[in-house]
């Protein structure tokens, strides 16, 4: 009689150990079949200068001095340390007067002594289309160096919640010193 309650006992915490591993998998997220991939394609407008900046640096880093590039680090319009606060705008077009479709607004700091390099945090809120309401957030390793530069999607609200994928950006026409136009295509699959 005891190992028959003890088979049913066992019994019982496998079915309900089956129960809870099936509830907690369905639960999660992980579903295949109901992924959409969209990509999206802008221009962001990064200016440093002019009567309305959109780009700018709320702290200053410092100057490396040491090797050959002594002179042209402490002349370079970007320092170890900075910080840049950004609320670009993004449009359909690379010129000025194009469509906008939304707003940048994130931060970098620049990470490397040598060469130009900052770690980003950006937030595309979508105004405009089907998109709407919706935003994307980016974090990634900016290497002003790269022709493309390649930042992970963390996130996403509205139409792209639980979303994930990659955000490709590359200078159309930028200056380090006074901003310019970068161009973004954004890869990203969500539910």
């Amino acid at each position: 009689m005891a190992s028959l309650s003890s088979l049913f006992l066992a019994s019982a915490f496998l079915l309900a150990g089956s129960a809870f591993f099936y509830r907690y998998d369905a639960g999660s997220g992980n579903k295949t079949s109901g992924t959409t991939t969209t990509h999206l394609h802008f221009y962001m407008h990064d200016d440093y200068t002019g009567p309305r900046p959109t780009a700018m640096r709320v702290v200053s880093g410092r100057a490396v001095s040491t090797g050959d590039n002594a002179t042209a680090l402490k002349t370079a319009p970007r320092h170890f340390g900075d910080i840049v606060v950004l609320n670009n705008a993004l449009t359909v077009g690379p010129s000025g007067g194009s469509a906008r479709v939304g707003t940048a607004q994130g931060w970098t700091v620049r990470v490397s002594e040598g060469g130009i390099v900052s770690d980003l945090t950006l937030h595309l809120v979508l105004e405009a289309g089907e998109h709407h309401g919706s935003s994307l957030t980016a974090r990634g390793r900016i290497d002003m160096d790269a022709t493309v530069r390649e930042s992970v999607l963390i996130g996403g609200t509205g139409r792209f919640r639980y979303a994930r994928g990659y955000m490709l950006t590359k200078n159309y026409d930028y200056s380090l010193a006074t901003g310019g136009v970068v161009e973004i295509d954004v890869y990203v699959q969500h539910d």
